[in-house]
């Protein structure tokens, strides 16, 4: 992923650097392997892929920032991110007791960010691959990410099933939640539906501007 286009291949460097790192001593093993055998499907898929579809900077830096974010998680098991610990030594308090929350919720802030970061790649594939009408794109987007982020449930769900036991329970990461999936997906439905509403404003106010020149 070098050459003309190095960003690319920068980001994945910087990324390959943070996995090594976080793969030292992850809290729990296990669940380590569990959580990143996606990440590593995805950017071998990425990287297998390159040489005949590039996505924009503005996109490899999006998913960049997700995946970076993903194996933070991993590191730690998503339900035991210590962000409050991490929020109390910079200003003094912790981010739930400002909210009032009573759970972890850094695993709640990744499937927003699912949503919201990946929403223009997935545009750029249904508009360049798939052919879409690049007005329907935005919403087709939505709807991707939406069914995408009820595989990832189902694939959660199975994982939990065959491994079962503690191993099971941190890969859920529900932290006694019934309805941690379907919060989950409301969630990254909400964070794509925003980034594309965003993106579509953004494109149609810079037709005007063009119409209007």
């Amino acid at each position: 992923m070098a050459g003309d286009h190095p960003l690319p291949a920068v980001l994945l460097a910087a990324l390959a650097l943070l996995w090594i790192v976080l793969a030292i001593e992850p809290v729990d093993r296990e669940t380590w392997v569990l959580e990143n055998t996606l990440l590593v499907l995805f950017v071998g898929a990425l990287v297998a892929s390159y040489r005949r579809f590039r996505f924009s900077d503005a996109a490899y830096g999006a998913m960049f920032v997700f995946l970076c974010l993903h194996v933070i998680g991993g590191h730690y098991t998503y339900s035991l991110v210590p962000y409050d610990a991490w929020a109390e030594r910079l200003t003094g308090t912790t981010i739930n007791e400002v909210f009032g929350w009573q759970r972890n919720h850094y695993d709640r802030l990744l499937h927003f960010l699912f949503g919201a970061l990946l929403a223009a790649p997935a545009r750029d594939l249904l508009v360049r691959v798939a052919g879409v009408r690049p007005e329907y794109g935005y919403a087709l987007a939505v709807v991707l990410l939406m069914a995408a982020s009820s595989l990832y449930e189902l694939i959660e769900w199975g994982a939990a099933l065959v491994f079962g036991g503690d191993l099971g329970m941190h890969y859920l990461g529900t932290q006694g939640d019934e309805w941690d999936g379907q919060r989950d997906m409301a969630l990254a439905a909400l964070g794509a539906a925003i980034a594309m509403t965003w993106a579509a404003a953004l494109a149609r106010l810079r037709a005007n501007r063009r119409r209007t020149a």
